[in-house]
């Protein structure tokens, strides 16, 4: 089994790891109701999917 020769340093390893920062999701406009959604997927608010209704979402009637 393979084990290290020399403990790597904090700048070395945190170098190395410079490129797993989180980025923000990014998140379009629905065109049917201005909601936010995730791009290619289907708007949550509305049920719509690129200009056509996939599903029908039912209002809450009080």
């Amino acid at each position: 089994m393979a084990v290290p020769r020399n403990r790597t340093s904090n700048a070395r390893k945190n170098s190395r790891r410079s490129h797993h920062a989180k980025t923000p999701k990014n998140v379009i406009k629905c065109s049917n109701c201005s909601g936010s959604c995730l791009p290619h997927k289907l708007c949550l608010h509305c049920g719509h999917y690129s200009g056509r209704a996939v599903i029908s979402m039912k209002k809450d009637v009080e």
